[in-house]
């Protein structure tokens, strides 16, 4: 499976009543599935929408920071443009629940090596749309947009950011599915600062984990497994397996013990 095929993975979006579709068809169900979230479910919930276009832009702005864990202000200030009437951090936090609770946001909590929970607490999710497909509709891509992003260079190709934030959310929603099934829980890991980062972090009910990272691209380096090798050090034996998952044809382990896993073949 080449790298085309995950985008259309991506597009095609992991609703199995939307996955028979295709084309404008299938583009129809996922503006239905928003337009109802937004029209209908709200008010259903007993929130008032009173300017609709407020709320797709913040929508818009939280699309655009698929699979990353940017703060609330830097989401306002992408909603809110050069607009100097900022709203309050309460308004906005409102429809951000709504839509959690409407399964339109699926953000994965923070994940750290340590037993004290409160610190696990204390650090940002990361940001997810519950299908990336939604994302990609909300942000008015399609798959040569998607493609358009990879610009040629002196060596091949550079992969877009985003489409690599898509990527990393197309495999968080399997892994999630495949961590249910096992009733494990997927968080990810991320140092103040930046400093270590992991993409995902699949933890049992005894607290032992497993890592994954996940890479657009084939080819696997020293560099992207070393966040891997760090937590490696850090959490020993609770650490039951590393892997770096990628839109390359083949499995395999490295000589430091790291899986190369293509997304393809994940299961349960």
């Amino acid at each position: 499976m080449a790298l085309e095929g995950y985008v259309e993975e991506v597009l095609r979006s992991g609703f199995p009543g939307m996955r028979k579709y295709t084309g404008r068809l299938h583009r129809i169900q996922l503006d239905n599935y928003l337009s109802q979230a937004l029209d209908k479910d709200f008010v259903e919930q007993g929130i008032m929408v009173r300017n609709r276009n407020k709320l797709a832009r913040w929508l818009r702005a939280y699309a655009a920071a698929t699979a990353t864990t940017a703060t609330w202000e830097t989401i306002r200030d992408a909603a809110t443009g050069e607009q100097s009437d900022k709203p309050a951090k309460q308004s906005t936090l409102v429809y951000r629940d709504a839509l959690e609770k409407l399964w339109i946001l699926d953000p994965v909590e923070a994940w750290l090596p340590t037993k004290n929970h409160l610190k696990r607490l204390g650090q940002p999710p990361k940001h997810h749309l519950a299908d990336p497909a939604l994302a990609v509709r909300i942000l008015g891509m399609d798959q040569e947009a998607l493609m358009g992003e990879r610009v040629e260079s002196g060596v091949g190709f550079k992969d877009g950011a985003f489409l690599g934030q898509l990527f990393e959310s197309l495999v968080t929603l399997d892994v999630q599915v495949y961590a249910q099934a096992a009733e494990a829980k997927v968080k990810h890991l991320r140092q103040q600062g930046g400093r270590h980062e992991i993409d995902l972090i699949v933890e049992r009910s005894d607290q032992k984990v497993v890592a994954i990272e996940v890479k657009l691209g084939s080819v696997v380096e020293d560099k992207d497994v070393r966040h891997l090798k760090w937590l490696r050090e850090q959490i020993g034996e609770d650490l039951l397996d590393a892997i770096v998952i990628t839109t390359g044809s083949e499995a395999y382990r490295r000589k430091d013990g790291i899986g190369v896993v293509p997304a393809a073949l994940l299961g349960p």
